[in-house]
């Protein structure tokens, strides 16, 4: 079963210091791109986060969400950030100057300042967050794959349709490409009978034009590589893995088969078939951008 790179899950877990969540929301992308935020009181998890998530999801644009709301029970003491403090001292004594404004800098403006002052919990249990948030992100893994893979199914059921329509097309093609040389055989004739209606045309120099024209326009190693792919695409379908790429390349190599079909064909309808069936995988390569 293929998965879309398109997701939201959301898990919680209350414990008995705290309670956590965890929001993820993917999209579609070529690697494996994941961002993680989380308070300040985390940061020392955001690495092991990360790792957590590559380990089940293995592409798209990646967002995780992190919060952590403390219990009445947790104790919590205000601690000043030193260094962002001493950064709005030089700020605000640098605008005095430059705005020739006088008087000092008051404690209340300073401790105003967002996170000058935050509060930290003093028995921080950094085992028993590393469980529980573990725990959080898996729920939250749990609900992404879920959609992911409901979205993978819509996206399956559209391709297989458009895969089934291309081979009807190609078997339209296939019926169509022997008598493009019969037709073009007697379209020679007639012209030659109607260029020199006294002269017998050579029957050989006949026989070999034919031969060349249907050496030009012969796409049948172009139709068995085809169906060929077509085969190697549905295989996919049962894949535990992710074959996204593997789609995107085989949609390139139907596409190429599709042009030289093209560049060969000398019939209207045959020209009418291939254009058709570029259509189609022109909608499959974009369902394709999605699929992990």
């Amino acid at each position: 079963m293929i998965k879309s790179m398109t997701g939201y899950g959301k898990g919680q877990v209350g414990g008995s210091d705290a309670h956590y969540s965890v929001e993820i929301k993917t999209v579609n992308h070529r690697y494996a791109d994941i961002t993680v935020k989380v308070p300040r009181t985390l940061m020392f998890l955001e690495r092991d986060l990360k790792k957590w998530t590559a380990e089940r999801l293995t592409r798209g644009k990646i967002d995780v969400f992190v919060n952590r709301e403390s219990t009445a029970q947790a104790v919590v003491t205000p601690v000043a950030n030193d260094a962002l403090a001493t950064e709005y001292v030089h700020l605000f004594r640098a605008m005095s100057e430059r705005y020739h404004l006088s008087g000092d800098i008051p404690l209340s403006l300073l401790v105003a300042q967002k996170d000058v002052v935050t509060l930290q919990e003093t028995n921080l249990d950094e085992v028993l967050v590393r469980d529980t948030l573990q725990q959080t992100l898996e729920k939250a893994i749990d609900a992404v794959e879920t959609m992911r893979l409901k979205e993978g199914a819509a996206l399956q059921e559209d391709i297989q349709e458009r895969l089934s329509d291309m081979e009807s097309l190609l078997q339209v093609i296939e019926e169509r490409a022997p008598l493009v040389v019969d037709e073009w055989r007697q379209k020679l004739q007639q012209r030659l009978e109607r260029l020199q209606s006294d002269v017998e045309p050579d029957p050989q120099r006949v026989a070999q034009e034919v031969a060349i024209f249907a050496d030009r326009c012969d796409i049948s190693e172009e139709v068995v590589r085809f169906k060929s792919h077509l085969v190697q695409f549905r295989q996919l379908f049962e894949s535990e893995d992710a074959v996204g790429r593997q789609m995107d390349f085989l949609i390139q190599e139907l596409n190429r088969e599709t042009n030289t079909m093209g560049s060969k064909s000398n019939d209207a309808e045959l020209t009418r078939q291939v254009v058709a069936i570029k259509a189609e995988l022109e909608k499959i390569r974009e369902q394709v951008q999605n699929i992990e």
